[in-house]
């Protein structure tokens, strides 16, 4: 063997262990594998109390935050973050729930909306610490606060808006994109095997019919309604005078005071002192739910995650090829 190939060959080998070894990398990242050794260790914990102002630990004022659209992506990988993780966010709610030091919740609210499902959870979850827990929840809408961000506002006890916040969007959505004439153009066919003669409505590769889009809209109008309904509950108002707004319309904060859907002009900390006032909760501690980031895995996550992580269009590629084109109902304003 002369030496061009044996030198030849230990670069080959060279190479094959160091795709070895990054892909193996890459593999425990994608996997719990941290997440085993946090549950051993006994310090998985997804989030912690973070204090905002010091005060009476008997009476404590929780505040929330929902940032971002309203989806349940599922937990956050080491290759990114996510705006809003519906999971841990719902865990929060269940903190509440349990911990009886809890007078009083700040629901600060910034997004355009979200998944029907999602929405439906947090009001779910709202209404029963209400209930349970008979303690005020007062909503703080940042700068969006439309469609499902009304939807898990409504039953508030009491809800600012700021001049400049856009709210309202009320109502239901469901898009799909049809993308069969421009399969046409290109030369592609499609072949479907299908069970029934509805099993690929909305799907995306041929028009709908009358019939299938009448059953769709039945399904939104129901929805629709439920929606309302909420608003009526959680506003005391009459069905005509939500339906009034309830045109998928949307409100700056001036305009959705005159409506009755928010009660006054404020920002998060005219909220939080307003609470305050009104329940003598002047001395309760403030405090927020925050990202434990004490874990190994959440350690290591990070510092080997910023080493790693791909390149942007590497991302963007990855989404695309995750992401699933079904349709699916949501309240949701704009284009996300």
């Amino acid at each position: 063997m002369n030496t061009k190939r044996v030198v030849a060959l230990i670069i080959a080998a060279v190479l094959l262990f160091f795709s070895i070894g990054i892909n193996t990398i890459i593999s425990i990242f994608k996997t719990d594998f941290f997440t085993s050794i946090d549950n051993l260790m006994g310090t998985e914990s997804l989030t912690y109390e973070s204090v905002v102002e010091t005060g009476d630990l008997t009476n404590r004022i929780a505040h929330l935050t929902v940032d971002g659209v309203i989806q349940d992506v599922g937990e956050p990988s080491i290759w990114e973050t996510v705006d809003y993780n519906h999971q841990q966010f719902m865990e929060q709610l269940d903190a509440v729930l349990e911990d009886d030091t809890i007078k009083g919740v700040v629901l600060s609210v910034n997004t355009p909306g979200g998944g029907v499902i999602e929405s439906e959870e947090i009001y779910q979850k709202l209404l029963k610490i209400k209930e349970e827990k008979q303690i005020p929840i007062y909503v703080s809408m940042g700068s969006m606060a439309a469609s499902g961000g009304y939807y898990i506002s409504a039953p508030a006890d009491k809800i600012f808006a700021q001049r400049e916040t856009i709210t309202g969007s009320i109502g239901v959505i469901m898009q799909s994109i049809n993308y069969g004439k421009l399969a046409e153009n290109f030369g592609v066919e499609f072949e479907t095997i299908k069970s029934g003669e509805h099993k690929d409505m909305f799907g995306g590769v041929r028009p709908s019919t009358k019939e299938e889009l009448a059953m769709l809209q039945e399904m939104i109008d129901e929805s629709y309604e439920h929606f309302v309904d909420i608003i009526e509950a959680g506003r005391n108002m009459s069905e005509a005078q939500v339906k009034k707004v309830a045109d998928g319309r949307v409100l700056g904060g001036t305009q959705a005071l005159r409506a009755g859907l928010v009660d006054e002009i404020g920002n998060e900390e005219a909220t939080i002192n307003a609470l305050r006032k009104d329940f003598g909760l002047e001395d309760a501690e403030l405090f927020e739910y925050t990202m434990d980031t004490s874990s190994w895995g959440s350690l290591l996550g990070v510092k080997l995650g910023s080493m790693l992580r791909p390149s942007a269009e590497s991302e963007v590629l990855s989404k695309i090829i995750s992401t699933t084109n079904s349709p699916r109902m949501m309240y949701l304003y704009g284009d996300y």
